[in-house]
């Protein structure tokens, strides 16, 4: 709490208001006179004073100004209203504003005979409220009221008082509003005999500042009498609140080597007090450093603006020679404007050291080695570095790049992100018979790049010597695939050809041997010395083996080695198609009904396992009749169909037609095969063939299905 010194005078200024107020008390501040009358003219003129009216503030109405409704109208410095033009017709009624920076008031001008115009009162006149002192009430005089926040006991108290000069004989003082008969309820109350108005508890200016009330005076039935008039209260602040750091936390970088002087980050602390007073008018300095070195005055902070900048010499901010990156001050605000009675609240403010890059990356040690054997591949060394930046940002993290001896790049090389090694790695084979050693030389950088003033030096590349080992290489068949085209059916110990295969290990003095590795068929043989591939049986084309009239066959070449190295080869024989596949029929059964009035037998269709020209066309015939001639007949339809049919009904019964079908080869192919026909008693839709075991196949049914076939035939 302050001393009561500001509570005194609030009470003094308010009984000088009230003494002020009562010598005023003969004088009403307003229009003498608020409601006029006057008739509608047939014209108002320009410039004739239609009449006078007379407003005082009490003070001597200095810088009195008067507005009016109507744009055609004016008053003048005397108070007279006249007319701007010749007007007519300008409605009902006129408004009158006059205004000083002591008082206000309103007249009210009744046109007799006038005549409504369009727009409202508040469309017609608006009030420019500039003067912050209230609109004064001819008879209730009242001053603002000023009680300073957190007040001590005794309660009620008196905080100051309300005169009516006109108040009529047994009317009474009321006071309503926010504190009074409106939540919070019951914080003022006035004696409604004296006009004494009094607070009944202590007041937070943090919770409400100020109170609108209102008074006027009622008779003893309560109608008003006159007012209400407002009555502001206005609480006085009191330092009872702590500067808060509400912004928390509360983290800043600085580059390390940053120029002294420079902004790091700000600190602003909030104070509930009224921002109008010392109460919340804040200083900020720094209360501790952690940790303090090199210097316990690392930083300063600005005491009006809680800038933290930093004080001291760029070397000094060298984040590889600090103890600690980090820096935690502890910040104070405090009220008052820093005065020792001030309150102050604290909070911390971390501040981090940002690295630069201003160390290049340098390499242990001059030159590395390595060994690996030939064909391996993977990460064959691991080349380190040593970097005096932050791990956590790119100033430390490595790049390496392979510089020379890579010209046909079997070798990479890259950056483990967990130890910021060189991970060298072979990705294409070594041969050790081509080049048994290598020498890389390696560059090391930074992500970032260097600050200005420094450069990478000869530390930052390194060479590696690499040396192959001999390993004992499989033998490679060249060409692979091998391939060799043959007729089908060649004879049986034909030689198909001789592989090759070599020892990619020149500097050994080794033997291959051949063996057959996977032969599907069984036809082929290997010499194991010499490599020749001859048949074991008779190649043909249409094997299942065969795809796309190629035969498949994988050979392997083992070398003498310790341990010996084996080598796969490809053999694909292209067989060329010979005509060794007599052509066959289908169907080979067929029904017919005994009193058919369609003598169509069947559709023959014909095919051959070969290939063209060893197929179609396909020539059908009737080998021999076991019946009178001119029983049957076979018409050729196209290249690989016929039909058969009968040149008269027979009678019913199983018969043997035996049908020949020759192919286009040279020479030719043929085969015979039986065409059973049966044919069918066929009554009330009933077909009856009387043949055990036999098929029922109706003639219609038969001649259909071939139909079908030899639409397929066609499609292909």
């Amino acid at each position: 709490m302050q001393p009561a010194t500001p509570l005194v005078l609030c009470v003094l200024l308010s009984q000088v208001l009230l003494l002020t107020s009562a010598e005023d008390l003969d004088c009403t501040p307003g229009f003498q006179q608020k409601v006029f009358h006057i008739d509608q003219p047939a014209e108002f003129i320009e410039d004739q004073a239609i009449l006078n009216l007379t407003f005082s503030d009490c003070k001597g109405n200095d810088k009195l100004h008067y507005e009016v409704s109507s744009p055609y109208f004016r008053v003048n410095t005397d108070g007279s209203l006249v007319a701007l033009r010749n007007i007519t017709a300008v409605g009902k009624t006129l408004f009158v504003h006059a205004r000083t920076p002591h008082a206000e008031d309103m007249a009210e001008l009744v046109i007799v005979g006038g005549k409504d115009i369009q727009g409202s009162l508040q469309d017609i006149f608006k009030f420019a409220r500039t003067s912050p002192v209230p609109r004064q009430k001819r008879s209730i005089v009242v001053s603002p009221i000023l009680i300073p926040e957190n007040q001590r006991q005794p309660f009620p108290r008196d905080v100051g008082k309300v005169v009516d000069s006109d108040r009529p004989e047994g009317s009474k003082f009321r006071l309503t509003g926010k504190g009074v008969d409106q939540e919070p309820k019951g914080i003022f109350r006035i004696n409604e005999n004296t006009g004494s108005v009094s607070v009944t508890r202590n007041l937070d200016r943090e919770t409400i500042a100020t109170y609108q009330l209102f008074v006027e005076t009622v008779d003893v039935n309560g109608r008003t009498l006159e007012g209400p008039v407002p009555l502001e209260v206005i609480v006085i602040d009191q330092n009872d609140n702590r500067p808060i750091f509400r912004e928390g936390p509360y983290i800043g970088h600085v580059m390390e080597g940053s120029p002294t002087g420079t902004t790091v980050m700000r600190m602003t602390a909030f104070d509930a007090d009224d921002p109008a007073t010392d109460n919340a008018l804040l200083r900020y300095n720094i209360r501790q450093q952690t940790p303090d070195k090199p210097s316990p005055n690392m930083f300063y902070i600005d005491p009006e603006k809680g800038d933290i900048v930093t004080v001291v010499s760029p070397a000094l901010l060298d984040r590889e020679t600090l103890e600690n990156p980090k820096y935690e001050l502890i910040i104070e605000a405090q009220d008052m404007a820093g005065l020792d009675v001030g309150l102050t609240g604290t909070a911390t403010a971390t501040i981090m050291i940002d690295d630069k890059n201003d160390h290049s990356p340098k390499f242990t040690k001059k030159e590395f080695q390595a060994t690996v054997e030939e064909g391996a591949m993977g990460v064959i060394v691991n080349l380190t570095v040593e970097d005096k930046d932050d791990p956590t940002t790119g100033a430390w993290r490595a790049a390496y790049t392979i510089i020379n001896g890579n010209p046909g790049q079997s070798f990479e090389i890259h950056t483990n992100p967990q130890t910021n090694e060189g991970m060298l790695s072979v990705v294409k084979p070594l041969d050790y018979e081509i080049s048994a050693f290598h020498t890389l030389l390696i560059k090391v950088e930074n992500e970032d790049p260097l600050v200005p003033d420094v450069s990478y030096g000869s530390s930052s590349t390194a060479t590696v010597h690499i040396t192959v080992l001999d390993a004992n290489e499989s033998p490679v068949f060249y060409p692979d695939p091998m391939m060799v085209t043959k007729q089908e059916n060649i004879s049986v110990g034909s030689v198909l050809l001789t592989v090759n295969a070599t020892d990619p290990d020149s500097l050994q003095r080794q033997t291959i041997r051949y063996s057959v590795y996977k032969d599907p068929a069984g036809w082929l043989n290997i010499n194991p010395i010499n490599g020749t591939v001859d048949t074991t049986a008779l190649l043909d084309r249409e094997s299942p083996f065969v795809h796309n009239s190629v035969y498949t066959a994988l050979f392997l070449a083992t070398d003498s080695g310790n341990p010996p190295a084996t080598g796969t080869g490809t053999l694909l024989i292209t067989l060329e198609d010979v005509n060794d596949n007599a052509p066959f029929i289908y169907p080979t059964v067929a029904e017919v009904c005994d009193d058919a009035k369609n003598l169509s037998v069947v559709i023959l269709g014909a095919t051959d396992k070969d290939l063209h020209p060893n197929t179609d066309p396909f020539k059908f015939e009737i080998h021999k009749q076991t019946v009178p001639d001119k029983v049957w007949k076979i018409s050729k339809i196209n290249n690989t169909h016929a039909l058969v049919s009968l040149l008269q009904n027979l009678n019913k019964a199983n018969y043997h037609l035996p049908i020949m079908v020759t192919d286009s080869g040279k020479p030719p192919m043929t085969n015979i095969t039986d065409l059973r026909v049966q044919v069918c008693s066929c009554k009330n839709s009933k077909v009856d063939c009387n043949a055990a075991g036999a098929p029922h196949f109706s003639a219609a049914t038969a001649l259909l299905l071939s139909l079908f076939s030899l639409a397929l035939f066609k499609c292909k």
